[in-house]
């Protein structure tokens, strides 16, 4: 837990790691909603516990769940298995008090600068830009898989199977808080995503979907090969969920 000292006056680069320390564990609403049911819950809750509540996919809560965790806000404990399997991992407030004490983080910030700044230029220039944004960060993504030397990854990308590697896009997506997954047949796949961690942002500037086509290219770029992505649905558009279309 980060320490609040309340007798002496914060330097300007340790109020600046504070907020860095709150603003990342709570900057998200989804991210203060679970902390809020967890805290009710002084037994703990699993992330399968907690995604159900929420209406999100286990990797999505599980994501946010390690956040709060790295920032000392819940710990992390065990539940006897009913069964044979392992034990599960339960999720538990370390205080006892509600710890909320910044509502506006970076992420939003930035998130809605892009926004705003996208908005600013031409509709082909500002998608053509988020969508270099997206590759480029998929191509880091699938860069840090690969050094990570993840066997499930590596068994991918030497099988060098097309729809391996988009559930292992689907996978990276999750963990960014996408909770995506790979569905289709054979030349008509995609990869659907059931939450937008760009929140309203993206409602008020739907050219920021084109970052998402853009992770998904630089991601199977990096881990299959050259490949054509699409729009297919977007949320922010008024559909169910938003869809990339991956053709190779």
């Amino acid at each position: 837990m980060v320490d609040r000292p309340l007798n002496r006056t914060l330097s300007p680069t340790e109020f600046a790691n504070l907020v860095n320390a709150v603003s990342s564990a709570f900057g998200d609403p989804t991210r203060r909603d679970m902390y809020l049911l967890v805290h009710e819950h002084a037994d703990g809750m699993t992330a399968n516990d907690v995604a159900d509540s929420s209406g999100v996919h286990p990797n999505v809560a599980r994501h946010h769940l390690d956040k709060l965790v790295a920032g000392g806000y819940l710990e992390v404990g065990q539940r006897a298995s009913a069964g044979a399997g392992r034990p599960a991992k339960v999720y538990r407030p370390t205080n006892s008090e509600l710890e909320l004490e910044f509502d506006l983080g970076h992420d939003d910030i930035l998130v809605t600068l892009l926004g705003k700044a996208l908005s600013r230029l031409p509709d082909h220039v500002a998608a053509e830009l988020a969508e270099e944004v997206g590759i480029e960060f998929g191509r880091k993504m699938a860069g840090s898989m690969r050094a990570s030397g993840t066997s499930p990854i590596e068994d991918d990308v030497s099988q060098k199977s097309f729809r391996s590697a988009l559930h292992v896009v689907a996978d990276a997506l999750s963990s960014h808080g996408f909770a995506a997954h790979a569905e289709g047949d054979d030349g008509d796949l995609r990869i659907v995503s059931g939450h937008c961690p760009f929140g309203d942002v993206a409602i008020e500037h739907p050219v920021i979907c084109a970052v998402d086509r853009g992770m998904v290219k630089g991601l199977l770029e990096n881990l299959y090969g050259e490949t054509a992505v699409a729009i297919e649905g977007s949320v922010a558009r008024g559909d169910d969920a938003c869809a990339v279309g991956v053709v190779t």
